[in-house]
């Protein structure tokens, strides 16, 4: 099944239905595999990478970082260069590790 979503002064999104190998359906308008069902099951309840979105969590526990004493051997530039994690993470980032004697 196909919709199309027309953006007002933009050009006309296509949204595909999908199905993850855990067998969730979504629609996606984007060439982007990841399911967000698979994505919401993954969110952390509490810790630092609770505060962060999908992409943001994601980039930084794909190099590793779980914790924030691994966080705080990055420097600002070093995390901005993380695929997902933009600006908006950053105040989010320093106040989780300021809470523990920590910067970035």
């Amino acid at each position: 099944m196909v919709i199309n979503l027309a953006d007002v002064g933009h050009m006309t999104r296509i949204k595909t239905k999908r199905t993850c190998s855990k067998g969730h359906s979504f629609y996606k308008s984007t060439d982007c595999p990841t399911c967000p069902i698979c994505e919401k099951e993954k969110k952390p309840e509490d810790g630092f990478l609770a505060l962060l979105s999908s992409p943001a969590r994601n980039a930084l526990s794909n190099h590793g970082v779980d914790q924030l004493e691994k966080l705080a051997q990055y420097s600002v530039k070093d995390l901005l260069k993380l695929h997902g994690l933009g600006k908006a993470s950053l105040p989010l980032l320093s106040q989780a590790l300021m809470e523990k004697g920590l910067k970035i």
